[in-house]
Protein backbone atom coordinates (compact mmCIF):
# COMPACT_ATOMS: atom_id res chain seq x y z
CA UNK A 1 0.00 0.00 0.00
CA UNK A 2 1.29 3.45 -0.86
CA UNK A 3 -0.06 6.82 0.26
CA UNK A 4 0.07 9.95 -1.85
CA UNK A 5 -0.81 13.39 -0.46
CA UNK A 6 -0.69 16.45 -2.71
CA UNK A 7 2.27 18.68 -1.74
CA UNK A 8 1.24 21.46 0.64
CA UNK A 9 2.30 25.00 -0.07
CA UNK A 10 2.03 27.61 2.64
CA UNK A 11 -0.16 30.69 2.38
CA UNK A 12 -0.38 33.32 5.12
CA UNK A 13 -3.78 34.17 6.54
CA UNK A 14 -3.21 37.54 8.18
CA UNK A 15 -5.59 37.91 11.10
CA UNK A 16 -5.74 39.47 14.53
CA UNK A 17 -7.99 36.68 15.81
CA UNK A 18 -8.56 33.08 14.85
CA UNK A 19 -12.02 31.55 14.75
CA UNK A 20 -14.86 30.75 12.38
CA UNK A 21 -13.52 32.70 9.38
CA UNK A 22 -9.95 31.43 9.61
CA UNK A 23 -11.09 27.82 10.06
CA UNK A 24 -13.20 28.09 6.90
CA UNK A 25 -10.28 29.51 4.96
CA UNK A 26 -7.88 26.84 6.21
CA UNK A 27 -10.29 24.08 5.21
CA UNK A 28 -10.77 25.67 1.80
CA UNK A 29 -6.99 25.84 1.24
CA UNK A 30 -6.57 22.25 2.43
CA UNK A 31 -9.12 21.04 -0.12
CA UNK A 32 -6.85 22.44 -2.82
CA UNK A 33 -3.64 21.00 -1.40
CA UNK A 34 -2.38 24.19 0.29
CA UNK A 35 -1.73 25.06 3.90
CA UNK A 36 -3.15 28.26 5.34
CA UNK A 37 -1.14 29.53 8.31
CA UNK A 38 -2.63 32.19 10.58
CA UNK A 39 -0.29 35.11 11.27
CA UNK A 40 -0.87 38.30 13.25
CA UNK A 41 0.68 41.28 11.45
CA UNK A 42 1.51 42.64 14.89
CA UNK A 43 4.12 39.87 15.18
CA UNK A 44 5.62 40.43 11.74
CA UNK A 45 8.68 42.62 11.49
CA UNK A 46 11.15 44.30 9.19
CA UNK A 47 14.74 43.09 9.55
CA UNK A 48 17.12 44.67 7.09
CA UNK A 49 20.89 44.74 6.87
CA UNK A 50 21.46 41.04 6.29
CA UNK A 51 21.43 38.87 3.20
CA UNK A 52 17.72 38.12 3.40
CA UNK A 53 14.70 39.83 1.90
CA UNK A 54 14.15 42.10 4.93
CA UNK A 55 10.95 40.62 6.37
CA UNK A 56 10.21 38.13 9.11
CA UNK A 57 6.78 36.49 8.92
CA UNK A 58 6.17 34.26 11.97
CA UNK A 59 5.59 30.63 11.02
CA UNK A 60 7.53 30.95 7.76
CA UNK A 61 11.10 31.10 9.04
CA UNK A 62 13.24 33.05 6.60
CA UNK A 63 11.00 32.11 3.70
CA UNK A 64 8.13 34.10 2.26
CA UNK A 65 4.59 32.79 1.98
CA UNK A 66 3.50 31.78 -1.49
CA UNK A 67 0.65 34.30 -1.12
CA UNK A 68 -1.32 36.01 1.62
CA UNK A 69 -4.97 36.70 2.30
CA UNK A 70 -5.89 39.49 4.71
CA UNK A 71 -8.62 38.51 7.15
CA UNK A 72 -8.02 41.10 9.85
CA UNK A 73 -5.63 43.83 10.98
CA UNK A 74 -5.63 44.81 14.65
CA UNK A 75 -6.14 48.42 15.56
CA UNK A 76 -3.32 50.36 17.17
CA UNK A 77 -1.42 53.61 17.08
CA UNK A 78 -0.78 55.31 13.76
CA UNK A 79 2.79 54.02 13.94
CA UNK A 80 1.71 50.43 14.60
CA UNK A 81 -0.90 50.34 11.85
CA UNK A 82 1.56 51.94 9.43
CA UNK A 83 4.08 49.18 10.15
CA UNK A 84 1.46 46.45 9.67
CA UNK A 85 0.32 47.88 6.37
CA UNK A 86 3.97 48.36 5.49
CA UNK A 87 4.50 44.60 5.70
CA UNK A 88 1.68 44.11 3.19
CA UNK A 89 3.24 46.73 0.92
CA UNK A 90 6.63 45.03 1.26
CA UNK A 91 5.24 41.62 0.35
CA UNK A 92 3.80 43.09 -2.81
CA UNK A 93 7.19 44.65 -3.63
CA UNK A 94 8.74 41.19 -3.17
CA UNK A 95 6.31 39.65 -5.64
CA UNK A 96 4.02 37.94 -3.11
CA UNK A 97 0.33 38.28 -4.08
CA UNK A 98 -1.65 39.84 -1.22
CA UNK A 99 -5.44 39.46 -1.32
CA UNK A 100 -6.60 42.33 -0.76
CA UNK A 101 -3.35 44.24 -0.90
CA UNK A 102 -2.48 47.21 1.30
CA UNK A 103 -3.50 49.80 -1.30
CA UNK A 104 -7.00 48.38 -1.62
CA UNK A 105 -7.40 48.12 2.16
CA UNK A 106 -6.24 51.72 2.62
CA UNK A 107 -8.75 52.93 0.02
CA UNK A 108 -11.65 51.13 1.67
CA UNK A 109 -10.74 51.94 5.28
CA UNK A 110 -10.52 55.65 4.44
CA UNK A 111 -14.20 56.50 3.91
CA UNK A 112 -13.40 59.85 2.29
CA UNK A 113 -11.22 58.15 -0.33
CA UNK A 114 -13.92 55.55 -0.90
CA UNK A 115 -16.46 58.32 -1.58
CA UNK A 116 -14.01 60.11 -3.88
CA UNK A 117 -13.21 56.99 -5.92
CA UNK A 118 -16.86 55.99 -6.23
CA UNK A 119 -17.74 59.43 -7.58
CA UNK A 120 -14.74 59.38 -9.93
CA UNK A 121 -15.95 56.06 -11.35
CA UNK A 122 -19.53 57.27 -11.69
CA UNK A 123 -20.86 54.82 -9.09
CA UNK A 124 -24.05 56.00 -7.37
CA UNK A 125 -23.17 56.98 -3.81
CA UNK A 126 -24.56 59.59 -1.39
CA UNK A 127 -22.78 62.98 -1.35
CA UNK A 128 -20.12 63.10 1.33
CA UNK A 129 -17.83 65.65 2.97
CA UNK A 130 -14.60 65.21 4.96
CA UNK A 131 -13.46 68.38 6.74
CA UNK A 132 -11.29 69.26 9.71
CA UNK A 133 -12.68 72.75 10.21
CA UNK A 134 -15.55 72.43 12.70
CA UNK A 135 -17.13 75.72 11.62
CA UNK A 136 -17.12 74.58 8.03
CA UNK A 137 -18.68 71.26 9.05
CA UNK A 138 -21.46 73.15 10.85
CA UNK A 139 -22.13 75.25 7.77
CA UNK A 140 -22.48 72.11 5.67
CA UNK A 141 -24.82 70.67 8.26
CA UNK A 142 -26.95 73.83 8.38
CA UNK A 143 -27.26 73.89 4.60
CA UNK A 144 -28.37 70.26 4.48
CA UNK A 145 -30.73 70.65 7.43
CA UNK A 146 -32.37 73.70 5.85
CA UNK A 147 -33.28 71.42 2.93
CA UNK A 148 -34.83 68.95 5.39
CA UNK A 149 -31.99 66.44 5.13
CA UNK A 150 -29.90 64.64 7.72
CA UNK A 151 -26.30 63.50 7.51
CA UNK A 152 -24.56 60.48 8.97
CA UNK A 153 -21.45 61.36 10.96
CA UNK A 154 -19.05 58.43 10.75
CA UNK A 155 -15.65 57.71 12.27
CA UNK A 156 -13.19 57.85 9.37
CA UNK A 157 -11.77 54.42 10.20
CA UNK A 158 -14.84 52.87 11.86
CA UNK A 159 -16.43 49.51 11.13
CA UNK A 160 -19.42 47.33 12.12
CA UNK A 161 -21.67 50.38 12.45
CA UNK A 162 -19.89 51.64 15.57
CA UNK A 163 -19.93 55.34 16.37
CA UNK A 164 -22.47 56.33 13.70
CA UNK A 165 -24.65 59.35 14.45
CA UNK A 166 -27.37 61.12 12.48
CA UNK A 167 -27.17 64.90 12.59
CA UNK A 168 -29.09 67.68 10.91
CA UNK A 169 -32.87 67.37 10.48
CA UNK A 170 -33.67 63.98 12.06
CA UNK A 171 -37.36 63.02 12.22
CA UNK A 172 -38.30 66.70 12.31
CA UNK A 173 -35.83 67.53 15.09
CA UNK A 174 -32.61 69.50 14.56
CA UNK A 175 -29.66 67.49 15.87
CA UNK A 176 -26.41 69.51 16.15
CA UNK A 177 -22.92 68.37 15.31
CA UNK A 178 -21.08 67.02 18.39
CA UNK A 179 -17.54 68.03 19.28
CA UNK A 180 -15.23 66.55 16.68
CA UNK A 181 -12.61 65.61 19.28
CA UNK A 182 -14.25 62.20 19.71
CA UNK A 183 -14.05 61.73 15.93
CA UNK A 184 -10.35 62.42 15.71
CA UNK A 185 -10.89 66.08 14.88
CA UNK A 186 -12.44 65.17 11.53
CA UNK A 187 -16.02 65.27 10.29
CA UNK A 188 -16.80 62.64 7.66
CA UNK A 189 -20.41 63.33 6.77
CA UNK A 190 -22.49 61.29 4.33
CA UNK A 191 -25.99 62.29 3.25
CA UNK A 192 -28.57 59.97 4.82
CA UNK A 193 -30.77 58.06 2.38
CA UNK A 194 -34.26 57.76 3.94
CA UNK A 195 -35.95 54.38 4.10
CA UNK A 196 -39.45 53.98 2.68
CA UNK A 197 -40.49 51.45 5.32
CA UNK A 198 -39.86 50.24 8.84
CA UNK A 199 -38.16 47.91 9.44
CA UNK A 200 -35.75 49.12 6.80
CA UNK A 201 -32.93 47.24 5.15
CA UNK A 202 -29.77 47.49 3.14
CA UNK A 203 -27.98 44.98 0.94
CA UNK A 204 -24.59 43.37 1.45
CA UNK A 205 -23.23 42.08 -1.84
CA UNK A 206 -20.05 40.02 -1.95
CA UNK A 207 -17.82 40.59 -4.98
CA UNK A 208 -15.04 38.07 -5.64
CA UNK A 209 -12.60 38.50 -8.49
CA UNK A 210 -14.72 41.23 -10.06
CA UNK A 211 -17.95 39.22 -9.98
CA UNK A 212 -20.86 39.56 -7.56
CA UNK A 213 -21.41 36.07 -6.16
CA UNK A 214 -23.83 36.36 -3.22
CA UNK A 215 -26.11 38.86 -1.52
CA UNK A 216 -28.33 39.30 1.51
CA UNK A 217 -30.62 41.86 3.04
CA UNK A 218 -29.79 43.20 6.48
CA UNK A 219 -33.08 44.12 8.12
CA UNK A 220 -33.44 46.28 11.23
CA UNK A 221 -35.87 48.55 13.03
CA UNK A 222 -32.92 50.89 13.54
CA UNK A 223 -31.45 52.95 10.71
CA UNK A 224 -28.06 51.25 11.25
CA UNK A 225 -28.25 47.90 9.47
CA UNK A 226 -24.99 46.24 10.48
CA UNK A 227 -25.25 42.68 11.77
CA UNK A 228 -22.96 43.67 14.67
CA UNK A 229 -25.63 46.21 15.68
CA UNK A 230 -28.46 43.66 15.74
CA UNK A 231 -29.70 43.54 12.14
CA UNK A 232 -30.98 40.17 10.95
CA UNK A 233 -29.79 38.56 7.74
CA UNK A 234 -32.33 37.40 5.17
CA UNK A 235 -31.80 35.70 1.79
CA UNK A 236 -31.82 37.95 -1.25
CA UNK A 237 -31.85 37.38 -5.00
CA UNK A 238 -28.85 38.92 -6.71
CA UNK A 239 -30.47 40.84 -9.56
CA UNK A 240 -28.46 42.20 -12.47
CA UNK A 241 -28.67 45.88 -11.47
CA UNK A 242 -27.55 45.26 -7.90
CA UNK A 243 -24.74 42.96 -9.04
CA UNK A 244 -23.50 45.48 -11.61
CA UNK A 245 -23.45 48.33 -9.10
CA UNK A 246 -21.52 46.27 -6.55
CA UNK A 247 -19.03 45.09 -9.16
CA UNK A 248 -18.40 48.65 -10.32
CA UNK A 249 -17.83 49.74 -6.71
CA UNK A 250 -15.27 46.97 -6.12
CA UNK A 251 -13.53 47.83 -9.40
CA UNK A 252 -13.38 51.53 -8.46
CA UNK A 253 -11.26 50.60 -5.43
CA UNK A 254 -9.32 47.90 -7.35
CA UNK A 255 -10.22 45.15 -4.90
CA UNK A 256 -9.71 41.38 -5.15
CA UNK A 257 -12.82 40.88 -3.06
CA UNK A 258 -15.21 43.27 -1.36
CA UNK A 259 -18.30 43.40 0.79
CA UNK A 260 -20.33 46.19 -0.79
CA UNK A 261 -23.11 47.84 1.25
CA UNK A 262 -25.97 49.41 -0.68
CA UNK A 263 -29.16 51.19 0.37
CA UNK A 264 -32.38 51.23 -1.66
CA UNK A 265 -33.06 54.51 -3.40
CA UNK A 266 -35.88 54.66 -5.97
CA UNK A 267 -34.44 57.91 -7.32
CA UNK A 268 -31.13 56.28 -8.28
CA UNK A 269 -30.70 54.73 -11.75
CA UNK A 270 -30.08 51.24 -10.36
CA UNK A 271 -32.57 51.67 -7.50
CA UNK A 272 -29.74 51.75 -4.97
CA UNK A 273 -26.69 53.69 -3.81
CA UNK A 274 -23.38 52.37 -2.47
CA UNK A 275 -22.67 53.57 1.06
CA UNK A 276 -19.56 51.54 1.93
CA UNK A 277 -17.03 49.16 0.39
CA UNK A 278 -15.36 46.77 2.84
CA UNK A 279 -11.89 45.47 2.04
CA UNK A 280 -11.66 43.06 4.97
CA UNK A 281 -15.25 41.93 4.88
CA UNK A 282 -16.68 39.37 7.30
CA UNK A 283 -19.10 36.90 5.73
CA UNK A 284 -20.48 34.77 8.55
CA UNK A 285 -23.94 36.37 8.37
CA UNK A 286 -24.04 36.06 4.59
CA UNK A 287 -22.94 32.42 4.72
CA UNK A 288 -25.93 31.63 6.95
CA UNK A 289 -28.38 32.61 4.22
CA UNK A 290 -26.66 31.22 1.14
CA UNK A 291 -25.55 27.76 0.07
CA UNK A 292 -22.66 29.33 -1.86
CA UNK A 293 -19.32 28.41 -0.25
CA UNK A 294 -17.79 31.83 0.29
CA UNK A 295 -14.44 30.76 1.75
CA UNK A 296 -13.90 28.33 -1.12
CA UNK A 297 -14.73 31.03 -3.67
CA UNK A 298 -12.16 33.39 -2.09
CA UNK A 299 -9.49 30.70 -2.00
CA UNK A 300 -10.16 29.53 -5.57
CA UNK A 301 -10.04 33.09 -6.91
CA UNK A 302 -6.73 33.71 -5.13
CA UNK A 303 -5.25 30.49 -6.50
CA UNK A 304 -6.52 30.93 -10.04
CA UNK A 305 -6.30 34.65 -10.67
CA UNK A 306 -3.39 35.71 -8.45
CA UNK A 307 -1.23 32.55 -8.45
CA UNK A 308 -2.09 31.20 -11.88
CA UNK A 309 -3.25 27.80 -10.66
CA UNK A 310 -5.33 27.03 -13.74
CA UNK A 311 -7.24 24.03 -12.45
CA UNK A 312 -8.20 23.94 -8.79
CA UNK A 313 -9.52 20.64 -7.54
CA UNK A 314 -9.93 18.64 -4.39
CA UNK A 315 -6.65 17.43 -2.90
CA UNK A 316 -6.73 13.65 -3.27
CA UNK A 317 -5.45 10.77 -1.19
CA UNK A 318 -4.63 7.73 -3.30
CA UNK A 319 -4.03 4.25 -1.94
CA UNK A 320 -3.04 1.10 -3.74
Amino acid sequence: MSLYIAPRRRIAIFTDETGWHTRRLQRAFARRGFEGRCVDLEQGRFETGGAGHGLVIPGFGRELPLAAIVRGIAGGSLEQVTKRLGILHALRELGVPVYNDARAIERSVDKSMTSFLLQKAGVASPPAWAVEDEAQARRILMREASAGRSLVLKPMFGSQGKGLMRVGMVEGVSVPLPELKRYGGLAYLQRFVPQAQVPGFDWRVLVVGGRAVAAMKRVSEHWVHNVAQGARCTPCALDLGLANLAERAAAALDMDYAGVDLVPDPAAAAGAQVIEVNGVAAWRGLQKVTAFDIAQALVDDLLQRRLGVLHVHEATTLTG
